[in-house]
């Protein structure tokens, strides 16, 4: 993942309601979920949340496809898998962290 795509998305995801939403794509995993229900799941407003649709799928976050009448929403979670690899790459300098269940990293 490039430097630019890194700043995208973590941009797209610096604003409450798009954290909301990517979270709610994430939980529903590979069914997604149609505008409708994630309006009324999250209490946003169709307008608002077609804003803030348009911003995670152009940061590649999220991907949209039409299924009849519907259009469903998906995280993407090979872009999401990227960031967190690129975010977590030298992690302890590049070593494993010996206890991932700590808050703080024992190196």
């Amino acid at each position: 993942m490039e430097e630019i795509d890194v700043v995208r998305s973590l941009a797209a995801l610096a604003q409450e309601v798009r954290l909301r939403v990517f979270r709610a794509l994430v939980v529903a995993g590979s069914e997604g979920l149609t505008p409708g229900v994630l309006a009324e799941q999250l209490d946003v407003a169709p307008n608002t949340l077609s804003f803030h649709l348009k911003e995670l799928a152009h940061s590649g976050l999220i991907s949209q496809e039409r299924q009849g009448r519907n259009l469903v929403y998906r995280a993407s979670f090979d872009t999401m898998n990227e960031l967190l690899g690129y975010l977590t790459a030298n992690c302890c300098q590049g070593a494993a962290c010996l206890n991932p269940a700590a808050t703080a990293c024992d190196c």
